[in-house]
């Protein structure tokens, strides 16, 4: 009953937001709502890309996120196993500044984080704001890789050294195979987070042709809050889909490597 209680709390605004961006102005106007829409209709997806560049922004998205997902995970891997398997001062004061960066707000850092962006002219830029996303997932990417690191036995390194590889082969072999789950868990993250992160996108990004899409979705707001409600859901929905097929498919791969690690394990 607990699981299912839960579940109708995480679908329920969902399941609003595509009734809403499927209704007609008067239906949206009416005093009486409805849970679905009497005469679904596409108009308000048709005024969402006519009133605002959703296919460039999304495209904007998708290569910040992608892009910076993907650096995240590839540096978090090789420091995260060496943080788990070479204890040392390094290793204690790396786990110490994962802990300690995400108390951090958003707020105390965004005025030298501008400063340092301006002087090395990434501001107004998508590198600019991948390199902010990349520092930004890559301490809660090495907290999650350091437990799927700890959990590969040792033992298997130990054989493979005895074979004669070498630590960068016996990554590359052993470990990375039986890391597939948490590899794709963290990539989903880290994707996930640099698409709905809005802040820096606002700061950081000027002109209008590199925002992004969740700078862009407060342009359906008015002067005074105002919100044009029915292409503004439809336009969520949009920008909703592109993160639900990226974890449809990665999803794939989550499960192949959750059965790939049991057998080598």
């Amino acid at each position: 009953m607990a699981l299912v209680c839960y579940l109708v709390f995480l679908g329920f605004p969902l399941l609003w937001l595509l009734s809403t961006a499927f209704k007609s102005p008067q239906e949206l106007g009416s005093v009486d709502p409805t849970w679905l829409p009497r005469h679904p209709t596409l108009d308000n997806f048709r005024a969402a890309l006519d009133q605002q560049p959703l296919v460039r922004s999304g495209f904007n998205s998708l290569i910040v996120a992608g892009v910076a997902a993907l650096v995240s995970v590839t540096v978090a891997v090789p420091a995260a196993y060496v943080m788990v398997r070479y204890r040392s001062l390094i290793g204690r004061v790396g786990t110490g500044w994962v802990l300690v960066s995400q108390m951090f707000p958003f707020v105390l850092i965004i005025i030298p984080l501008f400063l340092v962006l301006k002087n090395v002219r990434l501001i107004d830029s998508l590198p600019g704001l991948i390199v902010v996303y990349v520092v930004w997932n890559l301490p809660f990417a090495l907290w999650m890789l350091q437990g799927y690191v700890k959990a590969v036995p040792a033992s298997l390194e130990e054989a493979a050294a005895m074979d004669g590889a070498g630590r960068l082969r016996t990554l590359r072999s052993v470990v990375l195979p039986l890391l597939t789950p948490g590899l794709v868990a963290t990539l989903m993250f880290s994707f996930v987070t640099a698409w709905n992160e809005f802040f820096f996108a606002l700061v950081l990004l000027k002109s209008p042709e590199k925002q992004t899409m969740s700078v862009i979705l407060t342009h359906f707001l008015g002067a005074e809050g105002a919100a044009d409600l029915g292409p503004l859901a439809a336009a969520s929905v949009l920008a909703t889909v592109p993160s639900l097929l990226f974890f449809a498919f990665l999803q794939r791969r989550l499960v192949g490597g959750m059965m790939n690690g049991a057998v080598k394990g």
